[in-house]
């Protein structure tokens, strides 16, 4: 490495220490017009520097980089507004040249977090003004895109109930969750099916905006072949709200529920049993157990029927029996053990190669894997869950190869 020339080094420290004491970033608060001349401007002599001099305010917040809205207001009236971000410097007219009850309105805002104001009179000693943001007192930890049979669910996860409006629209809907921050490394960018083409986020000021475009040939409305519900409840475990917004047939999606009786009717041993066990096994492997678990359980939504049926589907195929992990088994023929293994459904030995099987005969191909996510691990990304489900197919084939 080549030794830095003296001079060179000079100008390079010279420079850091002139940018170090650079003059904060100044914005030009000023009237075009004086105030009206007052008797009081007489005595102004007796405090020349304080009458006469330069004025400014330093304006910072925590956190910084905040956006700052400025109003002088004199008389109830605005005279002038700048915008800028925190921290600022404000050059304001001189006291004799303001009235007596000429202030500057600062409101702060930064997304997360909640708007604050502060007021300062020109006339006053202040020269500083620092404002706190509080956090929003809620915030969007996942969300998750489930699809099936001509059926969609959004669910939003949040650490308080939340207060929402869902507002239809021509080409697709909007979720706005008041008082909301959306966590920084949260992505719906991979949430779509063929019910949703794109899902975007946008924080508005205190409120979070989540913004579901449809499909062409999708649209919901009062006269629309789709129609929004939403629901809310309660996830008890990991003390999280969810509030779910369902895109639903208007005619109850008849045709999806019969073409999806005939999947689970046409899936045989084979599609659970032999190398189908060793994907089985691989692809529970490579999911967190306690995400799996309360993927399939079941919760109230559109999908329980779905996986109910292929539950007792798999127990019909596995010998009449539906096994599980732990040596265990139960009878899919009596409601009660059928219910007991939905319960226990991440330990069903068989049960996800079955639901590939089953997404594999009802939907289209590029579909079917961004399904089968939907259904065992909707929060987790795409790009993840792809690799996890590429890993066992790799371990089914090699169980292929090795016959």
């Amino acid at each position: 490495m080549r030794p830095v020339p003296p001079l060179l080094l000079a100008v390079l420290l010279l420079g850091g220490a002139f940018a170090a004491h650079a003059a904060p970033n100044v914005v030009r608060l000023i009237p075009d017009e004086r105030a009206s001349w007052r008797a009081a401007n007489l005595f102004g002599f007796l405090r020349p520097g304080h009458n006469y001099g330069e004025r400014y305010i330093d304006v910072t917040t925590t956190p910084p980089n905040a956006t700052l809205d400025l109003f002088y207001v004199r008389s109830n009236f605005q005279k002038r507004y700048e915008q800028a971000t925190a921290p600022v410097r404000v050059q304001l007219p001189k006291r004799s040249e303001a009235g007596p009850r000429d202030a500057v309105n600062i409101r702060a805002f930064l997304d997360g977090h909640r708007q604050r104001e502060a007021s300062v009179r020109v006339s006053s000693g202040e020269s500083k003004v620092h404002i706190e943001l509080e956090p929003l007192p809620n915030r969007l930890e996942a969300a998750a895109h489930t699809y099936l049979a001509g059926r969609a669910a959004l669910t939003f996860l949040t650490k308080e109930a939340p207060t929402v409006r869902v507002q239809e629209q021509e080409r697709g809907f909007r979720v706005i969750l008041s008082e909301t921050a959306l966590r920084p490394e949260l992505d719906l960018a991979g949430l779509g099916s063929p019910l949703v083409d794109e899902v975007e986020a946008l924080q508005l000021g205190e409120d979070l905006l989540v913004r579901v475009s449809l499909p062409d040939g999708v649209a919901v409305g009062r006269d629309a072949p789709w129609q929004l519900r939403a629901r809310q409840s309660r996830d008890e475990l990991r003390d999280l709200y969810a509030y779910v917004v369902e895109v639903v047939p208007r005619d109850g999606g008849a045709a999806a529920v019969a073409r999806a009786r005939g999947a689970l009717a046409a899936i045989g041993s084979a599609d659970v049993a032999g190398c189908a066990a060793r994907y089985d096994a691989a692809l529970r492997e490579g999911l967190d157990p306690a995400a799996l678990a309360r993927a399939i359980a079941p919760r109230g939504t559109f999908t329980d029927p779905y996986l109910r049926a292929a539950m007792k589907r798999l127990g019909e195929v596995s010998g009449g029996r539906i096994a599980l992990l732990d040596g265990s088994s139960f009878d899919p023929a009596s409601p009660i053990e059928l219910a007991a293994a939905l319960s226990q459904g991440a330990e069903a030995v068989g049960y996800l190669a079955l639901l590939r099987s089953f997404v594999a005969r009802i939907e289209s191909p590029e579909q079917q894997r961004a399904t089968l996510r939907g259904l065992v691990a909707p929060e987790i990304e795409p790009a993840r869950f792809d690799a996890i489900v590429e890993a066992a197919e790799r371990a089914e084939r090699q169980c292929y190869a090795s016959r």
